[in-house]
């Protein structure tokens, strides 16, 4: 077993072996053989050797302005691929600006690995500077928190940090990685990636769907969580249309079922249009795939909790965390392994599902179209924007945001049509919506990205549009400013009606704020000037550039 040092500084030249590798240099190479591609970074003296391999590396170093914005990125990434995103930051502060993406990452079952640098080995216990217990910080919400003690096991520990990630309900993963210790010298081999489980349906599964659905006059299958492919969502979409079967999209992961399917009848969560939320109760069969009936879906754990109604939950995750109400059949697997069964399933015409399945369509169809794009008399309006905005979208743009009442316009309007084609952060998280902008950019250069943020929540992260401009990310940035926290004054008002308390803002010109970190930006404040503020911004963004437009709108107007 090599010994620990508590002397830190890196060899010289001349007495490292030629074979060998530092153990932080390996890691890097165990990353590259994971299939990383970029990793996003708030540099610290205490991982310095893994940025050093990171130097010469295939992998892109996205440098990033604040923790919780690298953090946010690293969960956007995961949301977005089939292998975890990548964050590192250093000891204390650092770790603890980044513990906001872990907790995305933890209740939206999203693959995340997060690299901490830590004190030195021969430092710890003993209040050094910077010094916290990283176990203790992240044990409850993290997959798994793991600390490299012995350098000969730094590929070993990403190989399991990654599996640990993607196995089972995929989610956040912690490793910590002593100063001292990376700068240590191994043999290089690398550890082999872990193969993940991904379940699958049994002919008793199979068998048991097939005749749940014969018996059901009213089926509806509900998508979510992050761990599906475009081909197995396409597979999806094609097998509901082909039986007239309806299917909802859990609370901000709308795209899995194309916008515009016969059979996506629209969103289930916060602020879900009325005739979603009466379908929970009036179906008679519920398929989650992906996800299970949480808090949201079933309005903080009160519908769907009859143990008579019947609920199928595809999930791989045999626990069930985070489960509400009825489970009638379990079955144990990945989306893309059910889906690959599922449409082997062939089932008669049933005129009852395709009345069912029109009459939610209908609705969802009426919910979602646009309003007038011509512009009215007055203050500047989300509806002008959207409806201008919306018929010059590609079909596999993209929008992400964080959390707010100004989200509501992307999920009511925004036409999603592919898997994650909307990141979102599922425990209401202010913040996010730049960094997975950003993120989205540079995975997708060549899709258009937007972004939809509120003004509180805007200036949470908006300070990553430095990084924005740094590594060419493109995305339209809209910030919708009603100089206050809109969905707390909502609450307000309905328990302390007329005493508005902590809510209110006083905004900066954001427009000023996006010329200043490299972008185009442009303030709106009357509605007859969106559709030319628009065309301006989309130009820019064809010139390389992101775009911001400042929205300046009324208080109290909503999306619905």
């Amino acid at each position: 077993m090599t010994t620990q040092s508590t002397d830190f500084q890196p060899r010289l030249p001349e007495q490292i072996p030629p074979t060998t590798k530092s153990a932080g240099h390996v890691i890097v190479d165990s990353l590259v053989a994971h299939g990383v591609e970029r990793t996003f970074v708030v540099p610290g003296e205490s991982f310095l050797d893994v940025l050093d391999g990171l130097h010469n590396s295939p992998i892109e170093t996205i440098v990033c302005r604040h923790e919780g914005g690298a953090a946010y990125m690293a969960e956007a990434d995961g949301k977005m691929k089939q292998i975890p995103g990548v964050a590192m930051v250093t000891r204390g502060p650092g770790a603890a600006n980044a513990h906001v993406g872990l907790h995305t990452a933890w209740q939206d079952s999203t693959p995340m690995v997060l690299f901490v640098g830590l004190i030195p080995f021969g430092h710890r216990d003993r209040e050094a500077f910077q010094e916290f217990d990283i176990k203790a910080w992240f044990d409850t919400g993290a997959k798994r928190v793991m600390v490299l003690d012995h350098p000969e096991r730094a590929s070993e520990i990403v190989a399991e940090a990654m599996f640990a990630a993607m196995n089972g309900r995929p989610g956040p993963v912690v490793v910590g990685l002593p100063e001292d210790i990376i700068q240590q010298h191994i043999e290089p081999a690398l550890h082999p990636s872990i193969p993940v489980a991904t379940g699958g349906m049994t002919t008793f599964d199979s068998r048991a769907v097939a005749d749940a659905l014969m018996n059901s006059s009213k089926p509806l299958f509900v998508t979510g969580g992050n761990d599906w492919s475009q081909a197995a969502a396409t597979q999806l979409t094609q097998w509901l249309e082909k039986h007239h079967i309806p299917a909802a999209a859990e609370w901000r992961t709308q795209g899995t079922v194309s916008f515009d399917s016969p059979s996506y009848v629209g969103p289930i969560g916060y602020g879900r249009p009325r005739p979603t939320y009466d379908l929970l109760e009036e179906t008679d069969l519920l398929i989650f795939v992906g996800t299970v009936p949480g808090d949201v879906i079933t309005d903080g754990f009160l519908c769907r909790q009859d143990w008579t109604k019947k609920n199928f939950l595809v999930t791989i995750d045999p626990s069930l965390r985070g489960r509400s109400g009825p489970v009638s059949w379990q079955i144990v697997a990945k989306p893309d392994v059910f889906v690959r069964d599922l449409v082997e399933i062939e089932l008669p015409f049933r005129e009852d599902w395709k009345a069912w399945t029109n009459r939610m369509r209908g609705e969802q169809v009426a919910f979602a179209s646009l309003p007038p794009e011509t512009p009215t008399q007055g203050p500047a309006r989300m509806d002008t924007l959207m409806a201008n905005l919306v018929p010059s979208l590609p079909n596999d743009a993209m929008v992400t945001f964080g959390a707010g009442e100004h989200t509501n316009w992307a999920h009511r309007y925004f036409p999603t049509r592919r898997y994650a084609s909307m990141l979102s952060a599922r425990n209401g998280s202010m913040g996010y919506s730049i960094p997975a902008a950003i993120a989205a950019s540079l995975a997708h250069p060549g899709r258009r990205i937007v972004t939809i943020a509120g003004d509180g929540e805007f200036l949470m992260n908006g300070q990553e549009l430095a990084t924005a401009a740094q590594y060419g990310a493109t995305p339209l940035v809209i910030v919708m400013d009603n100089q206050e926290y809109g969905t707390i004054r909502t609450h307000q008002e309905r328990h302390y009606p007329g005493r508005v308390s902590g809510t209110q803002l006083q905004n900066p010109d954001f427009a000023l704020m996006a010329r200043a970190f490299g972008g185009f930006g442009v303030r709106v404040e009357n509605d007859e000037d969106v559709p030319a503020a628009l065309q301006a911004a989309l130009k820019a963004i064809e010139d390389n550039v992101f775009a911001l437009i400042h929205l300046i709108v009324e208080q109290r107007v909503k999306a619905y």
